[in-house]
């Protein structure tokens, strides 16, 4: 039999063009699967093939799971405390082997090495001609419909490589018959366990507009001219930002082009797709406002804290810096990667007196001054109590009136009111994780001085991040974290 063997292998290997091993390989699966088909269950089998003699062995192997439960296929795997009796040493993944019966090498096998051969074949060829395609992933190729269904359209690439479009990557409105060309983004290559590599294509990606405008103007392309971002609305609008590495190019105008010939002819290939170029500039307030063009824009607000820009324009220029249905300002934030408010000059104001007169007063409460002094304080740009408390004196005495002296005792009434806030919210926190399933108040202020404040703060939190707490072990961490994250998260959807 063993001679058998080799004699086939090396006939499949010459008539297929397949080397030996990747025969030897198919004959192996196909002995696996005769064996699999001895059992009424599914189980696992390996099957070696000695690449000499011809002769083969066949094992039946488990999976070793870590599990105090019933195993979920209890024919394919075993549990650890069980595999560890005859393998001392093993850990959860590896496997398990025992050697069984091997069936006969007969006529069904051949048959069974055959078409996996054929499958390894097709799989082969396909994987070739992904490989060619790997290299175009992220530009521009020129496709032929080939079919399309309701949810996806089928490309011709060339050489026998076939790309997918999804509908949601197809610009709104555009209709395609078989056989029209369209020109695609090589998004990128998906394996998928099914269908096995598979090649997807977009009209909408940001990352397509790149690469029309790098085709379009050469200053891109040669990397005088750098694209800095890309927002779109397929379909109908987008705005690009761009600078140059070279002053004496103006990137904006080299990529609008002579009466306009090269954004329209992006514009054309995006059906119509109206782009604004922007100028991108280092200074964030003058990339705003170039971002919010046609819409010009009188005042700008930075939050860094939250990450946010509050823009003011004239009464008359709201509708248009907003955008239909917000579109203009949706793009401009995309662009910018800041959340922006656009409002009017006066809805700014009054945002600005609301803010400062919440400074003023929580001043008031905490640092023992009037509403003068504690204005004072906000026009010089102090905006909470840690500001006061910790910044360096000498900015405190720039403010009019303001001696050594009295900056001393306010950063020292800051601090105080600091330390107390503190304690009220580490007690607040004491009690409320105190009330929690499993967590005494011992518990809880080691916890608090963790950082874990709120019954909130401990939901959110993960095994691991508790088990540095001194008493805490990852059974007990695992606990405490569901009883809050019953009482905080699952509590109301229950009822």
């Amino acid at each position: 039999m063993g001679k058998e063997i080799i004699a086939i292998a090396e006939a499949l290997s010459n008539e297929r063009a397949i080397p030996r091993d990747k025969i030897f390989e198919a004959l192996e699966i196909a002995l696996a699967t005769a064996t699999k088909k001895k059992y009424q269950v599914e189980i696992l089998v390996r099957v070696s093939i000695d690449r000499k003699e011809g002769s083969y062995d066949t094992f039946r192997r488990w999976v070793v799971v870590d599990t105090d439960g019933p195993l979920e296929k209890p024919a394919q795997e075993i549990s650890l405390q069980a595999a560890v009796i005859d393998h001392p040493g093993i850990k959860a993944g590896d496997i398990v082997e025992e050697q069984i019966e091997s069936v006969a090498f007969d006529r069904i096998t051949i048959q069974t090495a055959k078409q996996v051969l054929s499958q390894k074949v097709k799989d082969a060829e396909r994987e070739q001609v992904v490989a060619e395609q790997r290299e175009r992933v992220g530009k521009i190729v020129n496709a032929t419909v080939k079919k399309q269904t309701h949810d996806i359209m089928v490309l011709d690439l060339g050489n026998n490589a076939e790309a997918v479009l999804k509908r949601d990557q197809i610009i709104p409105h555009e209709t395609y018959g078989r056989g029209d060309r369209v020109k695609v983004l090589l998004q990128e290559i998906k394996s998928e366990a099914n269908r096995g590599p598979q090649i997807i294509c977009s009209r909408t990606s940001p990352d397509f507009l790149k690469e029309l405008f790098r085709i379009e103007v050469p200053e891109i392309g040669e990397d005088v001219i750098e694209i800095m971002g890309v927002a779109r609305d397929p379909g109908s609008r987008a705005k690009i930002a761009v600078r140059s590495k070279d002053k004496r190019i103006d990137p904006r105008g080299a990529c609008i082009g002579m009466r306009g010939a090269r954004v329209t002819a992006v514009s054309n290939e995006l059906s119509g797709e109206k782009i604004d170029v922007v100028l991108y500039d280092e200074n964030l307030a003058q990339y705003v406002t170039n971002t919010m063009e046609p819409a010009e824009v009188s005042r700008i607000i930075i939050n860094e804290e939250d990450h946010s820009i509050c823009i003011a324009v004239e009464e008359q220029n709201l509708a248009l810096a907003i955008g239909r249905n917000g579109q203009n300002v949706r793009l401009a934030s995309q662009l910018l990667g800041w959340d922006l408010k656009v409002m009017t000059e006066n809805e700014l104001e009054s945002n600005l007196q609301e803010e400062v007169g919440k400074i003023v007063k929580n001043f008031t409460d905490n640092l023992n001054v009037d509403d003068d002094f504690a204005r004072a304080l906000a026009d010089a740009g102090f905006t909470n109590l840690e500001e006061v408390a910790y910044v360096d004196p000498s900015d405190l005495l720039e403010i009019d009136g303001m001696d050594e002296e009295t900056a001393s005792e306010l950063q020292n009434v800051a601090r105080e009111a600091l330390e107390s806030k503190e304690k009220a919210e580490n007690a607040e926190g004491i009690k409320q994780l105190s009330a929690l399933e499993g967590i005494d108040e011992e518990l809880a202020t080691k916890l608090v001085a963790h950082g874990i404040k709120t019954g909130e703060d401990l939901a959110e939190q993960a095994t691991d991040d508790l088990t540095d707490i001194e008493g805490l072990d990852e059974k007990k961490a695992g606990e405490i974290i569901m009883a809050a994250r019953n009482e905080f998260w699952f509590k109301d959807s229950a009822k």
